[in-house]
């Protein structure tokens, strides 16, 4: 939809912590766009990776060849917000954001 799309375009970082279906459908939706190359990578940080491993078996998806070895890589675990600050700042480092060009006067 149009808010997920502006959320996308506008964002710098995606950070996904437990939830249910809704977090389920927002995290899949992600991945699958900055997968198929719909949106350019962005770091995706997902909090609490005791929760996720017990409730997505991701490794099991590779195994069953339904997503790639390298798509776990599009998202990255931490714990707390010092680690994710600092996998924000990395990611930046080795991928320099894009330059957003301005389509007319400031808000």
């Amino acid at each position: 939809d149009v808010r997920k799309m502006h959320f996308l375009l506008r964002g710098r970082a995606f950070a996904v912590f437990p939830g249910g279906f809704g977090t389920f459908h927002e995290f899949f939706e992600l991945l699958t766009l900055i997968q198929t190359g719909k949106v350019r990578p962005l770091p995706v940080l997902l909090f609490g990776r005791a929760f996720w491993s017990r409730v997505v078996n991701f490794e099991g998806l590779v195994e069953e060849g339904v997503i790639a070895p390298h798509d776990p890589d599009i998202f990255h675990w931490c714990e707390d917000a010092e680690e994710a600050w600092a996998f924000v700042q990395r990611f930046y480092e080795e991928h320099p954001a894009p330059q957003r060009e301005q389509s007319g006067p400031p808000e």
